[in-house]
């Protein structure tokens, strides 16, 4: 008997030594610490203000990954939380890849409609390794595995903030996957006295921590769920934009969780994110997962020694509280709202709000000029004319009634006639214009009631209109949505050559989590358009139908920063704006990173820089960010090539601000741009800089 438990011994003891070792060659001194023993981890790194952080980790398999989590000054350390395992759950679904619906640009789909599975990821821990990666320190512990899904987890640790991610990296050789996540911290032991978040008018909602409480779903505002206890908090909260998989509809559909039997897939307490697999219950596409990627399916991590009260406030600050952060010579706009105040409302024989709610909720998301996209289904765009005229004739009044010196409410259309695919159309001022004519009246027509009024009958006469007028055209949702294959296929008509037709619209569509950047399907055509030898430009697009309060709007939105010193009057016209537009004199944003100056050689965007032989050249550019920025590239191209150029930011830490120079060679080449990216997948890029 005793042979046989030495012989088990011998082959038990080598197996836990295997899963424990900790391979520690990429680490190096960067302000952090790690210590290894045979079953823990031990880490520390500054978080700024003199403190610490300090997290320690079980290796053991049978034993919770974070053994405790630890905040505060050197030898005065508090305990934030113990015993907490890492959990997540993983749903696989089919993706369509019909290129008549833009393959993986997809955003016609409606994966939840299809047969799919909800999985929790197994987590064996096997071998670990540290790395420093800049002002990073990554943990990787192998052992993720779920049906064809397997992986690692990685826990990411940022010097200067109390700041973490965790993350099942995960790939699959399956095609045409999509996937949703859900995640969080949880706890076969009593660890949260409270749990806490912001309902959707601010205010903080505080529960007990009860273990045997059933999961539930919450609704909350800033995606946030906290942990608190013994004057101590963790905050749990997604990447503000990249965890947030395109709909038409800003919904709340209750991105958190806390409580035991979440899904009845994870019996222990827990607090966490989560997705709607349903989504608005239009287009739902969820994520793509294309084979081989490295999928992030991640959550940050906000410890604090203060109150759930305290954490939240550090949290927003990374959003700078859901908002648009004003900047000296910029003026903010935000493009593609389908609210249809006008048909709905106006139109509909309800009463009139003073201050409809649309339009507070999107002043307190400080935007200073929102371009509405009214009548998009409920509308007469071909008439009868005296029902499109006095549709035209409320959408002018309502926008400048609500308009005022710091906020400009702005008339516009998703016009989707006579170009093909969808696209907007915006003037500088009110303009009476019906989308058909009968071949008895004339291009333009003089109306007693509303004055001039012109009739569309063709692509010519729509061009005509917009140089007339001094509009504006461009493409929504190229090539995705209702615009795939645009704007392609009109890429040599008249129209799109012309200095009417700006370029096209961002929007994060589609999302993977394997990108360290949002969707690059716009910003590709943006180059495309570019080696096509067009000078174009590209804004971005909200796209959205319902605005509430209780939505959660800022993760579907985006902005662009206009440089203008000052709003125009609406009574006066907004040509200002659309000049902005028209000469690229503006830097698209999530809102988290921000290009506040921009120039190559003293030239900004849309500006032209000749290039001497040799090619050489400075990019200046100063940064703003909250998260820890990731990397700068600056892309370039030469008519028919693109080219990259990846400068790594990871030294930096969150909060900065700094003025950037890059000597680049543009030998050869016609164009170049910029864009800036931090480690929650926020970004921002300028428009072009033409070269000759």
């Amino acid at each position: 008997m005793r042979s046989f438990i030495f012989a088990l011994l011998i082959i038990c003891v080598p197996a836990f030594y295997a899963q424990s070792q900790v391979n520690l060659k990429a680490f190096k001194a960067n302000g952090a610490t790690v210590s290894s023993g045979q079953k823990e981890l031990v880490l520390t790194w500054p978080v700024g203000k003199g403190a610490v952080g300090r997290m320690i980790l079980d290796l053991n398999r049978n034993q919770p990954l974070f053994k405790s989590l630890w905040l505060g000054k050197q030898g005065a350390l508090k305990e934030v939380a113990a015993h907490l395992d890492p959990a997540f759950v993983l749903r696989i679904g089919k993706r369509t890849l019909s290129q008549n619906s833009g393959g993986w640009d997809v955003f016609f789909d409606r994966v939840p409609t299809r047969p799919y599975t909800t999985n929790l990821i197994n987590f064996e821990k096997g071998n670990a390794s540290v790395s420093t990666q800049g002002s990073q320190t990554v943990v990787r512990i192998s052992g993720m595995q779920c049906e064809t899904f397997s992986g690692a987890l990685e826990i990411t640790l940022y010097n200067g903030s109390p700041l973490f991610n965790v993350a099942a990296v995960v790939s699959t050789p399956r095609d045409s996957t999509a996937i949703l996540y859900d995640a969080g911290l949880t706890s076969k032991k009593d660890v949260w006295a409270n749990i806490s978040w912001s309902d959707v008018k601010g205010n903080l909602q505080t529960e007990k921590g009860v273990k045997t409480d059933v999961a539930k779903n919450l609704e909350v505002k800033y995606r946030t769920v906290i942990g608190e206890n013994n004057g101590a908090s963790l905050a749990v909260f997604p990447a503000p934009h990249q965890y947030f998989y395109p709909l038409d509809e800003a919904f709340n559909l209750k991105f958190t969780w806390k409580g035991s039997n979440y899904l009845n897939l994870i019996p222990d307490f827990g607090i966490g994110i989560r997705q709607d697999p349903l989504g608005d219950k239009r287009y739902v596409p969820w994520f793509n997962a294309p084979p081989h990627t490295q999928q992030r399916l991640n959550f940050f991590c906000l410890l604090s020694d203060g109150s759930a009260n305290t954490a939240l406030e550090e949290v927003k600050k990374f959003t700078h509280q859901d908002t648009y952060v004003p900047l000296a010579g910029y003026k903010t706009m935000a493009s593609h709202f389908h609210n249809e105040f006008i048909s709905d409302v106006v139109l509909s024989g309800k009463p009139v709000p003073e201050k409809p709610e649309f339009v507070e909720v999107l002043k307190k998301a400080g935007l200073n000029i929102v371009k509405l996209a009214e009548f998009h289904g409920p509308g007469h765009p071909k008439g009868p004319d005296s029902i499109r005229l006095k549709e035209l004739d409320a959408l002018f009044k309502q926008t400048k009634r609500l308009s005022d010196p710091d906020f400009l409410l702005l008339p516009g259309e998703e016009a989707n006639n006579f170009y093909g695919g969808h696209w907007l159309a915006f003037f500088p001022k009110p303009v009476y214009w019906v989308m058909s004519r009968k071949s008895d009246l004339p291009f333009e027509t003089n109306d007693p009631k509303y004055g001039k009024v012109y009739r569309i009958n063709d692509k010519a006469e729509m061009l005509r209109l917009l140089e007339q007028e001094q509009g504006l055209a461009w493409t929504a949702h190229a090539r995705t949505k209702a615009s795939t294959g645009y704007p392609d296929q009109y890429r040599e008509e008249d129209f799109f050559k012309s200095e009417t037709f700006m370029g096209a619209a961002w929007k994060a569509i589609p999302g993977d989590l394997s990108l360290p950047t949002l969707s690059k399907r716009v910003l590709n055509l943006m180059d495309d358009m570019a080696n096509w030898g067009l000078k174009k430009h590209v804004i971005s697009e909200a796209d959205i139908f319902t605005i509430t309060e209780q939505n959660e709007m800022y993760a579907h939105l985006n902005v662009n920063y206009l440089q203008m010193d000052t709003l125009p009057n609406y009574a006066d016209g907004w040509k200002p704006v659309l000049d902005v537009m028209r000469e690229g004199k503006f830097f698209v944003s999530t809102g988290e990173v921000l290009i506040p100056k921009f120039n190559i050689n003293g030239k900004g965007a849309g500006e032209t820089l000749k290039i001497d032989h040799s090619g050489k050249a400075k990019i200046n550019m100063q940064l703003n960010w909250t998260f820890p920025l990731s990397f700068v590239e600056i892309v370039s191209g030469d008519g028919a090539k693109v080219y990259r150029n990846r400068i790594n930011l990871n030294t930096t830490q969150a909060f900065g601000k700094r003025d950037y120079s890059w000597p680049v060679n543009l030998k050869g080449r016609k164009w170049v741009r910029v864009e800036a990216w931090d480690v929650a997948t926020n970004g921002a890029f300028t428009q072009m800089v033409w070269l000759e």
